[in-house]
């Protein structure tokens, strides 16, 4: 049966990149029955809209979405990213940010395993005397034990699965004492249940060191929201460029459809004119067929783009290129 996705390409670059990573799935031998959706940047500019609450509801019915990116230099930040971004992965419970970096020239082979519905992102603060000279913003850090416990087993079976088997949970604890002791007592107690798991702990600054320096000393990390979204883009970059960089946003129990993306913007000063890479794309289709079950084909799209060597290439000929190594 054809798995139904939810389109949305998005703004800049994003549908040029959307085509591609839909050619290369269809390429594997994958069916796919496909419903575009007009939502971004450029929706928000024309009539207002972010994300409704109908058009929420319809995507529920998905098997997956596959987003490509969204903003523009009109609408003011936080916009979209609040009111369609965040808003989906919340109403969606896509408690899971999966990104995998992978350079195995250089022996990089590791998996970030992000919360992506509590932290800082849920919102919690305010103003006091906004406007005046008296100002104050207050940003909350939201961390629930149910929240911190199910994405910190999600990364232990993760690591399990994996053949080095091992986790580094990446915080703050010496600052931040509150949170920082939740996630550690969650991750120590939940470790026990997996013996055949080794572990270690990096305070995020010392992280940031290991990215650049030593990025082959990790397997997976699990971390909190502000510093998973943080320490990704840096893996990115330590990787092969953000250009490679795919992401998924789970709910690992399917009772709600996940959402998949590259991690690169929306590249307006580039769209239209087909010079855009489209591997983060193509990879971010790949998690996207783990998990509707078509890991086979995943896995020969890994191969054919990691084959794809001409990045000079146009948009369509990198897609193309892929496709022939399939």
């Amino acid at each position: 049966m054809a798995h139904k996705i939810a389109v949305i390409g998005g703004d800049g670059i994003g549908p040029e990149v959307v085509a591609e990573a839909l050619k290369v799935v269809r390429a594997a031998g994958v069916e796919l029955e496909t419903t575009d959706f007009d939502l971004g940047g450029a929706r928000y500019l024309a009539d207002g809209t972010v994300l409704p609450d109908d058009v929420l509801d319809e995507l529920r019915a998905f098997d997956a979405i596959l987003l490509g990116a969204v903003g523009t230099p009109e609408v003011p930040p936080g916009v979209i990213e609040r009111g369609l971004l965040l808003k989906m992965r919340f109403a969606l419970d896509q408690f899971v940010n999966q990104r995998p970096f992978l350079l195995p020239e250089k022996d990089i082979d590791f998996i970030v395993i992000r919360e992506n519905t509590e932290g800082t992102y849920a919102g919690e603060g305010g103003f006091l005397r906004k406007g005046t000279p008296q100002e104050i913003a207050t940003q909350g850090s939201v961390n629930t034990r149910h929240g911190v416990e199910r994405v910190v087993r999600y990364a232990f079976e993760l690591a399990q699965s994996r053949p080095r088997k091992h986790l580094t949970l990446v915080h703050k604890t010496n600052v931040l004492t509150f949170s920082g002791d939740l996630w550690q007592r969650t991750f120590d107690d939940v470790a026990a249940e997996f013996p055949d798991v080794t572990t270690a702990y990096n305070h995020v600054d010392a992280a940031c060191i290991y990215f650049v320096q030593d990025p082959q000393r990790y397997d997976v990390i699990v971390t909190d929201n502000l510093f998973g979204d943080i320490l990704t883009d840096l893996g990115g970059a330590v990787s092969g460029g953000i250009g490679f960089a795919s992401s998924g946003n789970l709910d690992p129990t399917r009772q709600a459809p996940s959402m998949f993306e590259p991690v690169h913007g929306s590249a307006p000063d580039i769209a239209g004119q087909a010079k855009a890479n489209p591997i983060a794309a193509i990879l971010s289709a790949a998690l996207m067929l783990d998990l509707l079950g078509e890991g086979d084909a995943a896995e020969r799209i890994r191969k054919a783009c990691a084959s794809a060597t001409d990045l000079t290439a146009s948009t369509p000929e990198i897609g193309d290129a892929v496709v022939a190594a399939l």
